[in-house]
């Protein structure tokens, strides 16, 4: 293994959710805009002189048993070729329960960069396989490229989208999406749409009207940012909203006015992702 690389795992916004239908098994199926930010967390690998896994620091109320980083590497541990105990530091940015797939980006990053330090050999393709039994998210982020996406995510189209400037506000409280995704008032039968209707027209996020009447505080940060633009919507299930802009400073402008209470962010959407661009082209 070589010395420690550091990596980006970077948000994403989804520019539309559409729920068009539920399968048997309780999963639903979905069409969703996957827009990559350069904005998001970052992980540093570091070799151990042993063979053991360390995670620094410890999530608070996530078992190390249930983090999805410890997941991914304890995936690929048994195909390494070039097996070293590392050391894995996150430097967490992202909002918990924003919906901008932090947790899914870390893994997904973990994933590209064992599989590339370890030797593990796995294709793309097959690393978004492995990905997807972390999550439906997962695949996009190692993918590396914005997207549009069906079945439960994992079904990838790669898409170029203007690269555009994001403001995302977050109130301090987290989204359980089970808690969406399991509700009987969630909208489940949107009628499908092609990708060329999505990049022609837009689409809708069929979690919002729930989210907003099940967590006012996501419908005051609705209603604040559409004081300012005409086209504020919410990332996945939420609670992380966003507004796109034609200019950064644009973007800051309107995140100076954000209330002290709310994190925010202002990001470029990209269509590769900066994991992707750091690790397959330094």
């Amino acid at each position: 293994m070589n010395p420690s690389v550091t990596l980006p795992a970077p948000a994403k916004l989804n520019l539309c959710l559409h729920i068009v239908g539920r399968r048997p098994d309780g999963y639903h199926e979905l069409q969703t805009a996957f827009q990559l930010l350069d904005y998001g967390d970052e992980l540093t690998f570091s070799p151990r002189a042993d063979t053991d896994i360390h995670l620094h620091p410890a999530i608070e109320g996530v078992p190390l048993k249930d983090n999805l980083i410890w997941r991914a590497a304890q995936l690929l541990r048994p195909r390494a070729r070039a097996y070293t105990g590392v050391d894995i530091t996150l430097r967490k940015r992202l909002p918990m329960g924003g919906g901008l797939g932090g947790g899914s980006s870390d893994a997904a990053t973990t994933l590209l960069a064992l599989n590339h330090l370890w030797d593990c050999q796995y294709s793309n393709k097959e690393l978004q396989t492995v990905g997807l039994q972390l999550g439906a998210d997962v695949p996009v982020f190692v993918a590396g490229h914005s997207a549009w996406a069906e079945g439960v995510g994992e079904r990838l189209v790669p898409v170029d989208l203007p690269e555009r400037w994001f403001l995302v506000v977050t109130p301090p409280t987290p989204v359980a999406t089970g808690t969406i995704f399991c509700h009987k008032d969630l909208t489940r039968d949107t009628a499908p749409i092609t990708v060329a209707a999505f990049l022609e027209r837009g689409g809708k996020n069929d979690c919002q009207p729930l989210v907003r009447k099940l967590y006012p505080d996501v419908d005051k940060a609705l209603i604040w940012l559409e004081n300012f633009v005409s086209n504020a919507t919410m990332s996945g299930t939420g609670a992380s909203v966003f507004a796109s802009f034609e200019s950064e400073a644009e973007a800051r402008e309107v995140q100076g006015k954000t209330p002290t209470d709310w994190s925010s962010f202002v990001a470029r959407g990209v269509n590769l992702s900066p994991v992707h661009d750091r690790l397959f082209k330094a």
